[in-house]
């Protein structure tokens, strides 16, 4: 979803970033956090099976032939819903914040933000096509620095995608975050870098 050179852009961010901290930082861009399989099943069958009642009462059509518009309706339905724009339109917000999250504590695990020595380890998530952004602070972090104040930080790269500046977006984002942490956990003159320095692609 970026290039070469805007990967190595944020990697660099966060490699200057850790710099003057000992905790780490993790970036996961997302396309979507769920592909909603379901949604076009769930539609298809709705709107096939509310179809024959209306026909039923206002047209002199057969059985047979309400049946049979029934079938096309429910095959073109789930044709149509397979284009992921549309889907997505039909997922309840709600549903889509908590796909979202949901991805989010499972990449903070996939990618071990949780195995620093530490516990020092952030993880700054986006996914585009719920336009979620959420920045997880492992145990070590969250003692210190409370949940909110990484609100700000969290606005500003959600500006940033909207206006399709997603890569500025994360480097402030990284530089912020470095920021607070070499604040509360100031690096170390044995601190090793204890994760990749790049973002990951979902």
């Amino acid at each position: 979803m970026l290039s070469a050179d805007d990967q190595r852009r944020i990697g660099a961010a966060i490699h200057a970033a850790e710099a003057a901290t000992s905790g780490e930082i993790v970036c996961v861009l997302a396309h979507a956090a769920s592909d909603y399989a379901e949604i076009p099943l769930l539609w298809s069958l709705f709107l096939a099976l509310a179809l024959p009642w209306p026909l039923i009462v206002f047209t002199p059509w057969s059985v047979q032939h309400i049946y049979l518009v029934q079938l096309a309706v429910f095959l073109l339905a789930g044709l149509a819903l397979t284009q992921r724009r549309l889907r997505l339109w039909l997922v309840p917000r709600s549903i889509q914040r908590a796909r979202a999250h949901a991805a989010a504590l499972e990449q903070f695990e996939l990618r071990h933000v949780s195995h620093t020595a530490a516990r020092t380890g952030i993880l700054i998530f986006v996914s585009l096509a719920e336009r979620y952004v959420r920045i997880i602070a492992d145990t070590g972090i969250a003692a210190k620095i409370p949940q909110d104040e990484w609100q700000g930080i969290v606005d500003a790269l959600i500006g940033e995608a909207k206006a399709g500046r997603v890569v500025d977006g994360f480097i402030g984002a990284v530089g912020a975050c470095g920021a607070r942490l070499a604040a509360h956990f100031p690096a170390e003159a044995d601190h090793a870098n204890q994760l990749p320095d790049r973002i990951y692609f979902i």
